[in-house]
């Protein structure tokens, strides 16, 4: 078997699921069309064969298409009809009701949502149905939403609930959709799963909601649902990440950990301390304080918050690009130099700073990965420990509980990465999340200890790790070997993690998407209604892929791994 064989064979055998018996056949197949000892007339007229065995093989796998359900991440319940169908009016009179809330709406987030769902059912195609010659109870004239709560704050743990129902058409009666919700974030939810249900009929020419009536409790699994973007290793412009909270909404992802500085860059202005900016690769990949401001507005308004992270005493080298009494010493550049004053002043100005723009409950101070031996090799630091009696592992402690606290005299909460748990778990503030990424493993210990803990253990849930499947993905369940119910509490969501040193502005999305949809489902959709064999949902992840591409993100193709190219002529649904 040559080299293309063989690489066609384990591709196709491998991302569709083959049974061993199939795989001889599709072997015998792949070695009739390409062998070029076996190219010859007759191996032309296999090719049809081949192409027939792959979109067969993926037709066995969209059960939960044929069965209606296509939408992701999978809601809580969700019941529906047959054959029958309402058209939605033309968008331009398809109305937003919300007479009987107490959500008045002061700010215009339900209105912008309302406009931005009717965006993304029309984008597709030209809408240009005449469709006066149905009668008027086929016709979706509008969504009637119902908001109890008139708070719009944004918070983890607020109440992302909803309730939708489209009824079936009922003759001499206007069709209206109902969205029920606790607060206008759930209502978001809801549009984004109403969005789901729409689709263009190519032979009206209209947008139509198919097997009506439908109904669907929703409301997710877990409070913290987190994709982390990396602005260090590589900037990413504005309308950039704009794009990434766009696409974090439409999979109901909903907060965006925004690693913002790191060893390589320091690209954030600080107003406290003006000069840390210079850290930044250019003048041009910087972003102001309204910048970030603006990132924290956008995300808002879609349902995101925004977690902002200074990665502390490590991954701070640009720091004293600005200010280099930060370094240890100019040959020995990071951790940041804990025995002087001025290094707690910078971080308390950085807090205070963020204190003002990022109102998200926590903020993440990193702590991973620290090579104290710049604190060992400079003679000053050395006799700065001497003095206090500590040893360098002592210093790592004391230099993140001091952190701790001064970012709890600003309010916020704490995460840290998990290396400080393992270090010194027991001396950690009792308001720490601790954020799991080397393994498995831990998340059970946090919990135990009465932490909190987030998921994102890098063989399953790093996207720069090419490799990993979206069915690793979708398989990673967070509470893995955590039995106790009181203990499952503690573990408050799960995040996968895009860092920044093999992408930028130009495969951002495609490294993303899919696989972080995997993910979201599995964050979202109680436990019991996850697929347990992940050829039950192939076709739906397809499907929400495509209309990912309809919207305007670079989803890569769902057979392939990440960053994936298509592998050859076909329908978007079955790559």
């Amino acid at each position: 078997m040559n080299f293309f064989l063989f690489h066609s064979y384990n591709h196709i055998s491998e991302h569709w699921s083959i049974h061993i018996s199939n795989r001889i056949s599709l072997a015998l197949i792949l070695h009739c069309c390409f062998c070029p000892m076996a190219l010859h007339s007759s191996s032309i007229l296999l090719l049809p064969l081949f192409f027939h065995f792959i979109l067969t093989s993926a037709a066995s796998r969209s059960s939960d298409i044929a069965g209606g359900v296509r939408i992701w991440p999978l809601p809580a319940s969700v019941t529906h009809g047959g054959q029958r169908r309402l058209y939605v009016v033309n968008t331009k009179d398809f109305r937003l009701n919300t007479d009987g809330s107490n959500f008045t709406d002061a700010s215009g987030i339900l209105e912008e949502g309302f406009l931005r769902l009717l965006d993304v059912v029309r984008v597709g195609h030209v809408v240009d149905a005449n469709l006066s010659r149905l009668d008027s109870s086929a016709l979706l004239l509008g969504i009637h939403i119902i908001v109890s709560s008139p708070s719009e704050e944004l918070q983890y743990g607020v109440d992302e609930s909803y309730r939708l129902s489209v009824p079936a058409p009922a003759p001499g009666k206007p069709a209206y959709a109902y969205l029920q919700a606790r607060t206008v974030y759930g209502a978001l939810h809801g549009l984004q799963t109403f969005s789901q249900l729409c689709s263009f009929n190519f032979e009206s020419r209209a947008i139509e909601v198919r097997s009506v009536p439908w109904n669907i409790i929703d409301q997710p699994r877990f409070s913290y649902r987190g994709l982390l973007i990396d602005t260090s290793r590589h900037y990413q412009p504005l309308r950039v990440i704009k794009k990434v909270i766009d696409s974090m909404a439409y999979a109901k992802l909903n907060v965006l950990h925004w690693h913002i500085v790191d060893t390589q860059s320091f690209p954030l202005e600080i107003p406290s301390f003006p000069n840390l900016w210079l850290g930044a690769y250019s003048k041009q990949e910087r972003y102001t304080t309204a910048d970030a401001e603006e990132i924290v507005r956008y995300a808002q308004r879609r349902g995101v918050s925004v977690l902002a992270e200074v990665d502390i005493p490590g991954h701070a080298l640009s720091w004293g690009v600005g200010y280099p009494a930060l370094w240890p010493s100019k040959d020995c550049k990071q951790p940041l130099d804990v025995s002087n004053e001025f290094t707690f002043k910078v971080i308390d100005g950085i807090l205070s700073d963020f204190s003002k723009i990022f109102k998200y409950r926590f903020v993440h101070l990193g702590g991973d990965e620290v090579d104290t031996t710049c604190w060992r090799s400079t003679p000053h630091i050395r006799n700065w420990l001497e003095k206090k009696g500590m040893n360098e592992s002592d210093a790592y402690k004391y230099f993140v509980l001091r952190a701790q606290n001064i970012a709890l005299s600003h309010g916020y909460e704490l995460v840290n990465w998990e290396e400080t748990f393992n270090n010194f778990g027991s001396e950690l503030s009792r308001k720490t999340v601790v954020h799991n990424w080397l393994g498995i493993g831990v998340a059970p210990k946090v919990v135990s200890a009465g932490l909190r803990c987030i998921v994102s253990n890098q063989d399953s849930w790093y996207l720069d790790h090419i490799d990993p499947s979206w069915e690793k993905f979708y398989l990673n369940e967070p509470l893995k070997n955590i039995a106790d119910p009181k203990q499952q509490k503690l573990v408050i969501g799960g995040e996968v993690c895009m860092w920044g040193e093999s992408v930028d502005a130009s495969n951002i999305e495609q490294t993303i998407w899919p696989r972080a949809a995997a993910a979201a489902e599995r964050l979202w959709t109680p436990y019991d209604n996850l697929a347990k064999d992940t050829n039950q949902v192939f076709a739906r992840l397809a499907h929400f892929r495509c209309l990912l591409n309809q919207r305007g993100i670079e989803a890569a193709p769902v057979s392939g791994l990440g960053r994936s190219a298509p592998w050859g002529p076909g329908s978007c649904f079955v790559q």
